[in-house]
């Protein structure tokens, strides 16, 4: 009877753990950057390759940092909500070009519009790698101080941005 119940019962917790598995939203994977203070790094801008950026830029404001590409379908779904939240002027937002050759960038730019405070070209993805990235789209909100407070996995959606995003921007900006 033991040589049976032992096997069982392993059966039975590995059923549960799928099952509990299975129901996490992929969206919603706890980074570990969030509460830290966001990687350095300077990187050249899309638009001059000879000005560059650092998130010491940005100290003393509250802002995003979306990583994008041209070649990401999932970027061009975001991308429509991306300009309306740049023309409220809620928050100043900079694009991480993930990954992109720098003239196809510009290009996707001009044909759909420019949400951007500024661009920066990550070529060979270090950045993102610093940053934890998964994949495109993925937006980061990071305050004052330099801290990440959130990450956003996937495109941004209208939802998202009323729900969670603005209102911790808002609370931050405080």
């Amino acid at each position: 009877m033991n040589r049976f119940l032992w096997p069982l019962i392993g059966f039975i917790v590995l059923v549960v753990f799928l099952g509990i598995g299975l129901n996490l939203n992929p969206r919603e994977v706890p980074s570990p950057f969030i509460g830290k203070p966001a990687p350095a790094f300077t990187l050249p801008q899309l638009a001059d390759p000879h000005q560059t950026f650092s998130p010491k830029d940005m100290q003393g404001r509250v802002w995003l940092l979306n990583v994008w590409a041209s070649w990401c379908v999932s970027c061009r779904e975001e991308h429509p909500v991306l300009m309306e939240l740049a023309k409220t002027k809620a928050v100043p937002i900079v694009g991480l070009d993930y990954k992109d050759p720098r003239d196809d960038a510009l290009r996707w730019l001009q044909q759909f519009g420019d949400p951007y405070v500024l661009s920066i070209a990550d070529a060979e993805g270090r950045v993102g790698i610093d940053y934890g990235v998964y994949g495109v789209p993925e937006t980061f909100v990071i305050d004052k101080a330099g801290v990440i407070r959130h990450k956003h996995i996937g495109p941004v959606t209208r939802e998202a941005l009323q729900e969670k995003i603005l209102p911790l921007v808002r609370e931050l900006q405080k």
